[in-house]
């Protein structure tokens, strides 16, 4: 069950996310409203070249990798969140519980398949 989770996850929240940012990036027209953010954020990507341009949305994919693994290894129990409380974190699938494999599942599918 988490193999299927974890492929879905990948596809809508990296692949998808990937190209949601690239089409921001490249279609956002600046107006009155656009904050001040993300018009720095488009005069920074609009000055590098299309291979430096590559490289950010990498960098913008492996942030979204990385921000899903740290999540998962919270929920999963491997990672710990600052403070002293302590959490009893449980998570099930249509069910079934994923035995604290998250985290591990989702780092072996990004290793499995590379873009």
């Amino acid at each position: 069950m988490n193999e299927k989770f974890i492929e879905n996850l990948y596809q809508t929240l990296v692949n998808d996310g990937r190209g949601i940012y690239e089409d921001l990036f490249n279609n956002t027209i600046v107006n009155s409203k656009t904050s001040d953010y993300w018009k720095n954020a488009l005069e920074l990507y609009s000055g590098l070249n299309e291979e430096s341009r590559k490289v950010f949305l990498d960098v913008i994919q492996h942030t979204i990798i990385d921000s899903i693994s740290s999540v998962f290894g919270v929920l999963d129990g491997s990672s710990s969140l600052d403070g002293e409380e302590e959490f009893d974190i449980k998570v099930y699938i249509n069910g079934v519980d994923t035995d604290e494999e998250l985290q591990d599942s989702f780092l072996e599918y990004v290793e499995n398949n590379p873009d």
